[in-house]
């Protein structure tokens, strides 16, 4: 993808990571919605042989049909980002399928925040023996951003509903002319005191979250990804930009979404995760 990456053979992670593969991918479709992801270890973690720090999470909510994610990128300043962020979206998936079940209404995000934030105070607790972590030290450990929400079937074109916490992007793709809506403001300097990062990662949780809702009509996909793909894509004008939009037109094969992912292009060596959900597929998975 115009002046490519070095090419080398990537190295092992130099600690016990084999919850942690170097690539992931799924998909699957419902009556009403399709859905893909992907997640590739970047070329720096390739490189220096350290875990993917990534990770996204999605499932069907059978009783409404709605399908809910998470996606997740560990701060990579936090000694156990990829624990953090894999956890996070365990924690915020499971969660909000619960609250699907027990509430008609809209999904409280603050609610999944808090538990998502929950768990990883649990897993640092385990981690010291029994000790209660104070925030910081959860920080240190396992921050991590976390995009996560629902996309409900309904006549009039799904529904979606998503919230976020630190800089992980979503965005709306006009699969007719190529255009890419962002859902989310652009990274800025954040002033979190836990770690030094430009983002202000869980297990902080903001009052009020940021959160978005939106009709997803007929010829637009919801694509939710992490900065990895966030700032190689831009504005959506470039090569990348071009690249995924045409093949994003109809949900591709889950491995070629991953081939796709795993692009090289000089200086963007970050992991990269993408998952996206079209309305009413309309066509056989590539």
């Amino acid at each position: 993808m115009g002046t490519p990456g070095i090419e080398f053979e990537p190295r092992p992670p130099r600690q016990p990571a084999y919850d942690f593969p170097d690539t992931e991918c799924d998909g699957w479709s419902t009556d009403a919605l399709a859905v893909r992801f992907a997640s590739v270890r970047g070329a720096e973690h390739r490189y220096y042989g350290r875990p993917r720090q990534d990770a996204a999470r999605v499932a069907l909510h059978q009783p409404t049909g709605a399908v809910a994610f998470a996606v997740a990128d560990g701060v990579s300043a936090a000694t156990s980002a990829e624990l953090g962020a894999i956890e996070a979206c365990r924690a915020a998936l499971a969660h909000t399928l619960h609250l699907l079940s027990e509430r008609p209404g809209p999904v409280d995000f603050q609610d999944v925040a808090r538990h998502a934030a929950r768990r990883l105070r649990q897993v640092a607790r385990w981690r010291l023996g029994g000790q209660e972590p104070d925030p910081a030290e959860v920080s240190r450990l396992y921050a991590t951003t976390l995009v996560t929400g629902v996309v409900r079937p309904d006549p009039a074109g799904p529904v979606v509903e998503l919230c976020r916490i630190g800089d992980s992007g979503a965005w709306v793709l006009d699969l007719r002319h190529g255009r890419y809506h962002p859902l989310f403001g652009p990274k800025s300097a954040g002033d979190s005191p836990l770690i030094g990062t430009e983002v202000t990662p869980l297990p902080v949780v903001p009052d009020p979250i940021e959160r978005t809702r939106l009709r997803l009509a007929p010829g637009l996909a919801l694509l939710i990804g992490t900065d990895g793909f966030g700032d190689p894509l831009g504005d959506g004008d470039g090569q990348v930009g071009e690249l995924f939009a045409g093949a994003l037109a109809a949900p591709p094969a889950p491995l070629r979404l991953a081939h796709l992912l795993d692009f090289s292009r000089e200086t963007f060596d970050d992991d990269r995760t993408l998952l996206v959900v079209w309305p009413h597929p309309a066509q056989e998975a590539r």
